[in-house]
């Protein structure tokens, strides 16, 4: 990073050796080399032009679906959440929506517009930067059967707009143009004036009915394999409450992995090792993870 190339206003922010752990809803990781918020979007371009060529840059917004390594990241993190923050309507079934905007705020404002169905947002615990890069889901639905375009920022600071057909969107899983972040979308649902609040509610009890919420977690650990439930494959293989050090395989949703407080990284990392081995020798299905896994170990 070139110190004088950005504003003194910027690089007062620039944190050097963040830990990571405050960041994520696992509460554990070690410390990124640089950590920066930024306020808006030129703030964002005049921080990306000022990186070396060769620095990574890795973007966060709740920090779910996110499991940093004991060692830390080396490179750059661009903190979201709550900075695109831009919520508006467009038309009658159009919304814009910032990236950095949490989906259950999302869910929420799109019932008071009578938009949907837009309820499933309310089950996905981050941004709408995630759900778009993950084709995030919940109760059904899946972000990008409403993107109709996005906006993003290159490695350059170059903002770029872009229909949804320039996305290949599949089961927790996107691709699309390299080295651009997404800045937000155009999304469109239907007019459904009936929904309310507490169709939201509704699904959020039998949302907390099975699952830890309130524990430290990721969210789900696994995509679900054709035809079939990770969890329930984790649970008749006997692997709930199954521990590695501070990290358990939630008694409540064996797809959940929790901290109980003082878990590292590498333990979560070996126990989510440990169940893909398991389920491979009980079952012979191969599980692939939905949580990201970044940085160094120790």
């Amino acid at each position: 990073m070139n110190a004088l190339a950005l504003p003194p206003d910027i690089a007062s922010r620039v944190r050097h050796g963040e830990p990571m752990s405050k960041h994520t809803s696992w509460h554990v990781g070690g410390p990124a080399d640089i950590y920066f918020r930024p306020l808006d979007v030129a703030d964002v371009a005049a921080f990306l032009r000022s990186l070396e060529p060769h620095t990574a840059v890795m973007w966060i917004g709740l920090g779910s679906n996110l499991l940093v390594r004991d060692g830390g990241i080396r490179g750059a993190v661009i903190e979201t959440h709550g900075v695109f923050d831009e919520l508006d309507r467009h038309g009658d079934t159009e919304i814009w929506c910032g990236s950095g905007v949490a989906c259950a705020k999302l869910a929420k404002q799109c019932i008071k517009w009578g938009l949907g169905p837009a309820e499933f947002f309310a089950g996905i615990p981050g941004t709408l930067g995630g759900a778009l890069a993950m084709n995030a889901g919940a109760f059904g639905g899946e972000t990008w059967r409403h993107v109709l375009g996005v906006a993003t920022i290159d490695r350059a600071g170059e903002r770029h707009e872009r229909p949804a057909s320039d996305y290949v969107a599949s089961y927790r899983h996107v691709s699309g143009p390299p080295n651009e972040w997404f800045l937000g979308a155009r999304l469109t649902f239907e007019q459904r004036p009936g929904v309310s609040n507490e169709d939201i509610r509704l699904l959020l009890a039998r949302r907390k009915a099975t699952q830890p919420i309130g524990e430290w977690s990721c969210g789900s650990v696994f995509t679900n394999p054709p035809g079939d439930h990770a969890a329930r494959l984790i649970d008749t293989a006997g692997l709930k409450g199954h521990r590695i050090g501070g990290a358990r395989v939630s008694e409540m949703h064996a797809n959940f992995i929790v901290n109980d407080g003082t878990a590292t990284a590498a333990d979560i990392e070996q126990l989510i090792q440990y169940v893909m081995d398991t389920i491979q020798r009980v079952h012979g299905v191969q599980l692939k993870p939905e949580v990201r896994i970044v940085g160094e170990g120790r």
